[in-house]
């Protein structure tokens, strides 16, 4: 059973031919006497039509709506509406002059009769998308949407064809995403379909006879359907990116739409495997051509443009555009990352071709693979384990089809673990330095330790811990000996209320002035520069130890060859390790660093967090030499 909530949003529909002339019964239908009558520049004869139309409810005129609603113009419209005391505003045009016809209302109250030109489909969505200071921001809200709707087929007949294909493409992509919406649910996905068979065959015939009345009938009636889903669920990357595209770099709205539509399917493509199976079918897809080919040959020979750069995205804005879509989470089916959507944009900028055909046809065939792998796990007894071998041969098999991965690149990787393996030994981990140097132990580390703001924060383990180090009494020297500057390390541990934890166990462990921990160093007898101790009654402990020096991570293995060969550097900043347990607190794995020490900014395992970057004091010894002093207090969160 599949459960679901959908919300019908309240609205008056008139379709038909020559329903122009209903105009005058529809705001009297509402109780309305005072119209302010909207159009924009080019279509200021059709608002001649509508004003003679309405006769003496037309009290006054703007004609000034602009693309992606700015809010200066609103704000002059809004003088109109006043200065005449219109109680309704009747809109006639595409998106711009809907979307003007929302932003008057929400900010009055009056009630909105729209007359839609185009195929655009937001007039039957409580949605409003406006501009200021070059951003574009979406809201929601139920006064937002028009009372009443008067779709006229004779309106668009004039349409060019341009117009006509980038207005019907902007509404594809409402019924295209919805079917892949979290918020998606029967009702919207039958009618998402049914708009994108009816968009898809009036595009196709569109060309060859622009002023075919069932054809424009198609097309507004698939427009219709495809709004009603706009204003019913939420859309993903598709919309956000556009939205990006047009009120920060000022491009053209339904064209922008119709170049990035094919290329956000392709993103979601692996991520919503069925829903791009109900679309291309929908479509009338050739067999073996995927959904996001399929829109594309379709705006292709309806004569759609098919690249940003056509429509003046320079291609030096591209970084730019891809920081904007991915600075604010939303919710999509492939997880968004900066480099996914610089390429998505990448591609839409040099109208490239999604892949089709034979590849299409080896997806579908992987796409087998990876759910016959995954069945195999269904009687796993432990749910979890069930659940990250699924999700993870997903996502492996996701990323060999997303890069079209060779048997090359495949071998090559299974060499690279293997020497992993052959090096790793009870003193040097290769695979934890893997972690580390991509990234994941800081991942998993903030994933499992950040869920307690008021404690101190963690870090990596690193790959040089050891377990069971020498226990020494307080005010031990860890360095034994070892030469460097001489550090005094006075610290407090204490719960997060700021009291005291007594008996506290305490593992340190650094390296030496050269950069190298103890067990880097064979020849070396026994360990040196760690140590177990533990905190007195008070929660204090100290101990001697040395500078802690910025160390490169052991380069001479797989790992080393993988910085070597991205142009990465191997060095970790400056710090002191600290792994503290205490009965009733939870263990805190951290690092201390020497503010002021190399790598902070690059650190190569990206370890460093602010907050633990710390002041390691100069001071001046009895003798005349320089020493540092290292004071902190760590709070342990509660078990």
């Amino acid at each position: 059973m599949t459960s679901f909530v959908r919300t019908v949003h309240p609205a008056r529909i008139v379709f038909g031919r020559g329903t122009l002339e209903t105009v005058p019964e529809e705001v009297e239908r509402l109780g309305r006497t005072r119209a302010l009558v909207l159009a924009s520049p080019e279509l200021a004869e059709l608002g001649d039509r509508v004003e003679k139309a309405l006769g003496p409810l037309a009290v006054a005129r703007f004609d000034g709506a602009a693309m992606h609603t700015p809010v200066e113009v609103t704000t002059t419209a809004l003088e109109v509406l006043r200065e005449a005391g219109a109680d309704c505003v009747v809109a006639v045009g595409g998106g711009s002059t809907t979307g003007l016809a929302k932003a008057l209302a929400v900010r009055t109250g009056v009630d909105q009769v729209v007359l839609p030109t185009t195929y655009a489909g937001s007039e039957v969505t409580p949605v409003l998308g406006e501009t200021a200071d070059g951003v574009k921001t979406t809201r929601s809200a139920p006064e937002i949407l028009p009372e009443t709707v008067v779709y006229d087929v004779e309106l668009s007949a004039d349409l060019p064809v341009a117009m006509s294909v980038t207005s019907a493409v902007n509404a594809l992509a409402h019924a295209v995403e919805a079917l892949y919406s979290p918020d998606a649910e029967p009702v919207t996905d039958a009618l998402a379909l049914q708009a994108i068979q009816l968009l898809a065959r009036g595009l196709r015939a569109l060309p060859s006879d622009p002023r075919d009345l069932d054809t424009r009938s198609d097309l507004l009636r698939g427009a219709w359907l495809a709004g009603t889903c706009l204003g019913s669920v939420g859309m993903g990357l598709h919309h956000k990116l556009c939205h990006t595209l047009g009120g920060s770099f000022d491009l053209p709205h339904a064209p922008t739409h119709t170049v990035v539509l094919p290329h956000a399917m392709a993103y979601n493509a692996d991520a919503a495997p069925e829903a791009m199976r109900r679309i291309a079918e929908a479509l009338g897809a050739a067999t073996g051509q995927d959904a996001p080919t399929a829109v594309f040959d379709l705006i292709s020979q309806a004569g759609g443009p098919t690249s940003l750069r056509e429509l003046g995205l320079a291609e030096t804005d591209l970084d730019r555009a891809a920081d904007l879509a991915s600075a604010t989470p939303y919710p999509n089916p492939a997880p968004l990352t900066r480099d996914g959507l610089a390429e998505l944009l990448r591609r839409a900028w040099a109208g490239e071709r999604p892949a089709g055909g034979s590849t299409a046809a080896a997806t579908a065939a992987t796409a087998r693979i990876t759910e016959q792998v995954v069945e195999s796990f269904a009687d796993t007894p432990d749910p979890r384990l069930r659940h990250l071998l699924t999700d993870l041969v997903r996502r492996l098999h996701a990323f060999a089809v997303d890069n079209d991965l060779t048997q090359l690149e495949w071998q090559y990787g299974i060499d690279f673990l293997t020497r992993a393996g052959h090096i790793t030994s009870d003193t040097r981990q290769e695979f934890v330095l893997l972690s580390d140097t991509l990234g994941l132990s800081s991942v998993v580390d903030l994933l499992t330790n950040s869920r307690t703001p008021d404690s101190t924060p963690s870090a990596v383990l690193g790959p040089f811990y050891v377990e069971g180090p020498p226990e020494l009494a307080q005010g031990s020297d860890i360095s034994r000996g070892a030469p460097g500057v001489p550090l005094s390390v006075d610290v407090l541990v204490t719960d997060t209320a700021d009291r005291p934890v007594p008996d506290a166990v305490v593992d340190v462990w650094q390296s030496d002035d050269n950069g190298f921990y103890d067990v880097q160093l064979p020849d070396l007898d026994g360990p040196v520069l760690r140590g177990r101790l533990r905190t007195d009654a008070e929660g204090r402990l100290r101990f001697r130890s040395i500078l802690p020096s910025e160390y490169p991570i052991p380069d001479d293995g797989p790992v080393g060859g993988m910085l070597t060969a991205t142009g990465r550097h191997p060095y970790r900043a400056p710090h002191l390790h600290f792994l503290i347990r205490s009965p009733g607190h939870q263990q805190l794995v951290t690092q201390l660093f020497v503010r002021g020490g190399r790598y902070l900014d690059s650190d190569a395992v990206f370890g460093v967090k602010d907050d633990l970057v710390v002041d390691f004091t100069p001071v001046t010894g009895p003798d005349g030499e320089e020493r540092r002093e290292l004071t902190f207090t760590f709070r342990l969160a509660p078990a």
